[in-house]
């Protein structure tokens, strides 16, 4: 399908409308827009109840900011695709609401996304070059996944986490460090200024890579996390150890907490690298931020194997992805009936789990 694509997404909380055109089942961006919501700062997490009533209020000049910024109108659209999930359930109601009435009203061809696809096709809109086969690690607040791309919509799952995702551990230990939320670029900027060594932490079910079995590639953070505190409590004032640690030990705490998280993210994702004998890396999701995973990844795979990893407004909730990812499956032939309803859990479409055999 070629043509002009709208996406929209409010899986979370950030209301983004973007304009894609797709040739081939390729996209180019030409209008882009991410509304942030910042009252979750003040909660230290995001509150459902809010992000859906602030997406209510924005999706509508979002997305006619979009469309003025491609410089394309409604009646140019070739049709429309939206999260479906996975996401807040609320959240993704009103963008799937607006989304199918769109698509009602223009008579235009109307798709439901999945959320973790969108991650997936981000770089491609950066990096023409980017195609299957590939190891994709997917890291973001809700999820830690390692899979097997040998194909665009066939997707093999290797391995995933157990419990805590990789980036709710970072808002975790940035919350216990007393440094607000989200945790992810400031747990890496304050890293930046820690002393390697000071404290160390474990690296969770990383003895696995030398082990048969389903946990290969399986991931494990809130071990981890529970190392850091009980650091964060040795170090704390004893007369109040509730209290954040003291601002001197905090960027050595991140510095050791980040290395032991990527050091794992890393190790697992080289590891199936070479067991599959791909020559690429995608990393997908807001975690894919952190420069010091992209980079630590690229060191260990030179030579090997090239790491395509999209900008930051790219990695995180956006609706550019889900219209990359959407145009593909429009060129497919693939449509949403006006039935389509968001799911929190809504599956990987092409996902297959990965035997011991494999």
């Amino acid at each position: 399908m070629a043509g002009w694509v709208l996406g929209i997404e409010t899986s979370c909380d950030e209301t983004s409308a973007a304009v894609i055109r797709a040739e081939g089942g390729v996209g180019s961006v030409a209008g882009h827009v991410i509304l942030s919501q910042d009252i979750h700062r003040v909660f230290g997490g995001v509150v459902p109840e809010l992000a859906s009533r602030a997406h209510v209020r924005a999706i509508g000049s979002v997305v006619d900011r979009a469309l003025a910024d491609a410089g394309v109108s409604l009646t140019q659209l070739d049709g429309i695709v939206v999260t479906a999930g996975p996401g807040l359930v609320g959240a993704l109601l009103v963008g799937v609401t607006y989304g199918k009435t769109l698509a009602f009203s223009l008579d235009r061809p109307l798709l439901g996304v999945n959320h973790l696809e969108g991650h997936l096709f981000a770089p491609s809109l950066e990096d023409p070059e980017l195609a299957p086969p590939f190891v994709a690690l997917l890291v973001s607040g809700g999820h830690t996944m390692l899979l097997d791309v040998p194909a665009w919509g066939e997707y093999r799952l290797l391995g995933q986490t157990l419990d805590d995702a990789a980036g709710e551990a970072f808002d975790k230990v940035a919350k216990l460090l007393g440094l607000g939320y989200p945790g992810g670029p400031v747990i890496e900027r304050l890293a930046k200024e820690g002393t390697s060594g000071r404290f160390t932490f474990p690296r969770p079910m990383l003895q696995e890579l030398d082990r048969e079995g389903p946990n290969r590639y399986a991931f494990s953070f809130s071990g981890l996390k529970t190392a850091v505190l009980r650091a964060v409590r040795g170090a704390a004032d004893p007369a109040r150890p509730a209290e954040p640690p003291p601002e001197r030990d905090r960027p050595d705490l991140a510095r050791g907490f980040q290395d032991a998280a990527i050091d794992v993210l890393a190790a697992k994702t080289v590891h199936a690298v070479e067991a599959l004998g791909y020559s690429t890396v995608v990393i997908g999701g807001g975690v894919a931020c952190n420069r010091t995973l992209a980079a630590r990844l690229g060191e260990r795979l030179a030579g090997r194997a090239r790491v395509s990893v999209a900008s930051p407004r790219l990695n995180t909730d956006n609706a550019a992805m889900i219209a990359a990812a959407g145009a593909w499956r429009l060129a497919r032939g693939e449509r949403s009936g006006w039935d389509l309803e968001p799911r929190d859990d809504l599956p990987l479409p092409g996902l297959t789990a990965a035997t011991e055999t494999d």
